[in-house]
């Protein structure tokens, strides 16, 4: 068994959200498998724990902790003081640098966590950064060559919020020693190495450039309408949420959620284009090899595909 303790930083608790309702497993089966201890969690704690003490306790080396889950960035404004967000009048930032120096595993859950997510965009007012990013740049809060006490980085389950069963199978896995290899953005490569285009139920209408420019319609989101599913990292469409639905399939575009740039400025729901090119490619297609298939795909398009039509 493997104890857990999970803080919440500069966060909204959409990754809390998210772990409530995973399914398979649930956190409630791990907890009664034996497989995870929850030493403290801000929804699942009693109103008697103390998080001081426990804290304390780690921080004297009374207390083992094997997983420490980080949600929400990591701020550290005003000036560098981290006083924005603090616990007991002591910056968070120094409790989870402190707490991470005797964890076993620390997790990013969660984009914000991870590379800083919406708080560290735009003029990033908190001055807030992610564990071991900042945005797309090697160091957050910790060096680039920190590394827990099992030998591994800050593990990044990315998502805004991260994906229910990702958040699940991954403390799963570290509570149960299974091997995990890590992706370049240290994300369990195991649910970041399929693309959310994979398993979208738009894909014919991508293929065919059967292209929609208006919301509720069943074509392909990506040419006008800012779906960024063919470039993004994500199991949404191949372990759907809550095992019914998904962004696409909802009609909604990809926002590009697991990205250490997430969210990219601009309008989320408009693809940015030089003349008829969107600027950015999915995954592996050449900007020369796109425009030539894109001549070619709207007039092969069959007149099923073209008129929307599902198959019967």
């Amino acid at each position: 068994m493997k104890n857990m303790l999970w803080l919440q930083t500069g966060a909204c608790s959409g990754d809390t959200m998210a772990l409530l309702c995973a399914e398979n497993p649930t956190i409630e089966q791990l907890v009664k498998a034996g497989t995870i201890e929850v030493l403290w969690h801000p929804s699942l704690s009693s109103g008697d724990a103390d998080l001081g003490a426990l804290i304390a306790a780690i921080e004297a080396g009374e207390q083992r902790l094997d997983l420490l889950c980080i949600e929400g960035s990591i701020i550290t404004g005003p000036q560098g003081t981290g006083m924005f967000d603090s616990y007991r009048k002591r910056p968070k930032m120094d409790i989870v640098r402190a707490l991470a120096a005797h964890a076993g595993h620390v997790v990013a859950m969660g984009t914000c966590a991870a590379f800083g997510g919406i708080p560290a965009s735009g003029s990033n007012p908190t001055d807030s950064i992610g564990l071991q990013f900042d945005r797309d740049k090697q160091g957050g809060l910790l060096a680039w060559d920190w590394r827990a006490k099992s030998g591994t980085p800050v593990i990044n389950v990315a998502g805004c919020p991260a994906h229910p069963e990702t958040i699940v199978r991954t403390l799963a896995m570290l509570a149960r020693d299974l091997p995990m290899e890590l992706d370049g953005l240290n994300r369990p490569a195991v649910f970041f190495s399929s693309m959310v285009h994979q398993g979208c139920t738009r894909n014919e209408y991508h293929e065919y450039d059967v292209e929609e420019t208006e919301l509720g319609g069943r074509g392909c989101m990506y040419f006008n309408l800012g779906c960024k599913g063919p470039s993004t990292q994500a199991v949404c469409n191949t372990t759907l949420w809550n095992g019914r639905s998904s962004k696409t399939r909802a009609g909604v575009p990809c926002f590009g959620c697991t990205a250490p740039n997430f969210p990219a400025e601009g309008d989320l729901f408009r693809t940015e284009k030089i003349a008829d090119v969107p600027i950015k490619m999915p995954l592996g297609v050449a900007r020369g090899q796109y425009m030539a298939y894109k001549n070619l795909a709207k007039a092969a398009a069959p007149v099923r595909v073209r008129g929307r039509k599902m198959e019967p």
